[in-house]
């Protein structure tokens, strides 16, 4: 293999690492899928849509994805106050990846069930 080559994957995996970086943990993907599928969700509603995550850590993931711009976070002046949470443009181009993986997963979910 010759250096060009190794250089230009290297790149390659550094993106993939990078991603990785900010899409890391057990919850961030379910929870951009909660908001893309929907366009805009309440915490309850994210809060429902992923099984198993508790308050605090959600609370926690939305913030990082606040952070890294992927979501946009909006406090209406209603009675109760209603906050909503929706993709930015930016988080937005993940919904092809996001797509992608919800078909493999149901490809893969018929694949380990007829064994």
């Amino acid at each position: 293999m010759s250096n060009e080559c190794q250089v230009e994957h290297s790149k390659e995996i550094m993106a993939v690492h990078d991603t990785m970086d900010i899409l890391n943990g057990k919850w961030k993907i379910s929870i951009i899928s909660s908001i893309c599928y929907h366009n805009k969700r309440r915490f309850t509603d994210i809060l429902n849509d992923v099984n198993g995550i508790s308050n605090k850590m959600l609370s926690k993931e939305l913030k990082d994805l606040e952070i890294n711009k992927l979501i946009k976070r909006t406090v209406l002046d209603t009675q109760p106050v209603t906050i909503h949470y929706q993709l930015t443009e930016y988080g937005l181009t993940l919904k092809t990846i996001i797509n992608d993986l919800a078909e493999w997963g149901i490809k893969h979910r018929k694949v380990i069930i007829a064994g």
